[in-house]
């Protein structure tokens, strides 16, 4: 069993329940973690609450200096990190690799913010002689961290790096399916010598994530998941009035205008739509294709398609074939072949894909798929489809194409391809989401603010805004100077 973090120690549950995490590519039992209950969550939460106390007067160089350190110890560790998130997550080495680069990318950045942090002096007017008022930034306190099984390293990183650069001290929980992965990390913030309590990582599923929003000690959570969970999480934080930040699912449109670059269109919306075996809230999960150019696009787009191949992750396929893995869970295989049945009874067309493939004879591997014009009310339009499927439709305008893709509870990511300033200045404003990529891939930067809108949740990840979530501002008045 591998055991959890809290305090510095490596601990195991105090019920001595487990639970076993399977490889999705073989069914295989890889290893077993805690069940943390109650008791465990409390003591992982004082931990935090007694290390802020101390961390929180650490200085920003120091604390900068710790995350650098990190960093360093994750490169020097990432191969290892890399195969066993292939492993638990089932995405292929390749892509495995870039979610380590993109953890320490964040880290490292975050580690430049800490010491860029300023407050506000403002003149005051006064009767009583001159005045003056500070906007001082406090660290929040303790943070939880709640972590979903898709990119295990990213969104962990996400969450960890700025709350640890403003002061604040955290508590993660990862997915239970993939829990693997951060209790590796686990071990290299103990050789970081990140100050014991800092950061602590528990195990376990939904009633553990519960504890912990609950826990009296806790001010601030960041949930990345399904909408469904990050309604719960409101209820359970709404009590004590504790700062919450959702990035919640994601139903994304793509647009393709008649002026697109077919060849990089094509190739970008492939990548965002399989890549992670469709497992991303950025994945570009709707296609809506101008009249002009849909019947080259939908060609190019299936000869593209037929590329896939599903296969374990640490074995690369003969080119040209690109591998793809399994989804996370045979739950998850059954909900998204249930999404496609429904868009299928409705009139969609199937034009590639639709079955789990004959090889490998395990893992929950689905084939690649492409459906043309399913109902406008099926799931796979109306709902967050979490696998490889890719409903495509033809439109004849702008406006059709955008009214199509704000017709969505969704709001996190969409993207255009154009060359046509107009179009691009018009989506810009129009597109319901948190962030548009014009003739690019889905990609969340550090660099940016990032988000969703409706019910794809509230508040920023990345960027310097980012940290605004992990402070408290907190105003003093100095006067009769």
């Amino acid at each position: 069993m591998v055991q959890m973090l809290i305090a510095g120690e490596r601990e195991a549950a105090r019920s001595g329940e487990e639970i076993e995490v399977l490889n999705p590519a073989t069914e295989e039992v890889l290893e077993s973690v805690p069940s943390a209950g109650p008791e465990d969550v409390d003591r992982a939460v004082q931990a935090a609450a007694r290390a802020f106390e101390e961390w929180r007067q650490v200085d920003a160089e120091e604390r900068a200096a710790k995350l650098r350190s990190f960093a360093e110890l994750v490169k020097a560790n990432r191969k290892e990190l890399g195969e066993a998130l292939t492993q638990e997550q089932g995405k292929p080495t390749m892509e495995a690799g870039g979610e380590v680069q993109h953890f320490v990318h964040g880290l490292e950045y975050y580690a430049d913010l800490a010491t860029k942090i300023r407050g506000v002096y403002q003149p005051l007017p006064s009767t009583l002689g001159r005045s003056y008022g500070m906007v001082v930034r406090r660290p929040v306190g303790v943070c939880v961290g709640i972590v979903p099984s898709n990119f295990p390293l990213t969104l962990t990183g996400t969450k960890l790096a700025p709350a640890l650069a403003a002061g604040n001290t955290i508590v993660l929980k990862p997915s239970e399916e993939t829990p693997l992965t951060m209790l590796r990390l686990a071990a290299l913030l103990i050789e970081a010598e990140i100050p014991p309590g800092v950061v602590n990582v528990v195990t376990g599923g939904a009633e553990t994530g519960e504890a912990l929003i609950k826990h009296p000690l806790v001010r601030r959570i960041a949930f990345t998941g399904s909408t469904v969970t990050g309604r719960r999480i409101m209820e359970l934080a709404a009590p004590e009035m504790k700062r919450v930040t959702l990035e919640l699912g994601g139903s994304d449109p793509v647009i393709v205008c008649p002026d697109a670059d077919l060849k990089g269109a094509v190739k970008t919306a492939l990548i965002a739509r399989f890549w992670n075996a469709g497992q991303g809230c950025l994945a570009g999960k709707r296609l809506f294709v101008f009249d002009e150019v849909y019947d080259d696009f939908v060609s190019a787009l299936l000869e593209g398609v037929e590329r896939y191949e599903p296969g374990v992750g640490w074995e690369k396929p003969e080119k040209p074939k690109i591998r793809i893995g399994p989804l996370t869970t045979e739950r998850q295989r059954a909900l998204v072949m249930d999404q496609l049945q429904d868009a299928l009874d409705g009139g969609g067309e199937l034009l590639y894909g639709g079955d789990p493939p004959d090889t490998p004879e395990k893992g929950f591997f689905l084939t690649p798929t492409v459906v043309q014009n399913p109902p406008r009310d099926s799931r796979v339009a109306a709902e967050e489809v979490f696998g490889p499927v890719l409903p495509v439709w033809r439109v004849s305008s702008l406006d059709e194409a955008i009214e199509r893709a704000n017709d969505t509870p969704y709001g996190l990511g969409s993207s255009v391809w154009t060359h046509d300033v107009r179009i691009i200045n018009r989506v810009a404003q129009e597109l319901d989401a948190g962030m548009t990529w014009v003739n690019q891939n889905h990609f969340g930067y550090d660099e940016l603010p990032f988000g969703g809108i409706k019910q794809s949740g509230y508040g920023k990840e990345h960027g310097i805004e980012a940290m605004d979530y992990y402070f408290e501002d907190k105003s003093v008045v100095v006067g009769g100077l």
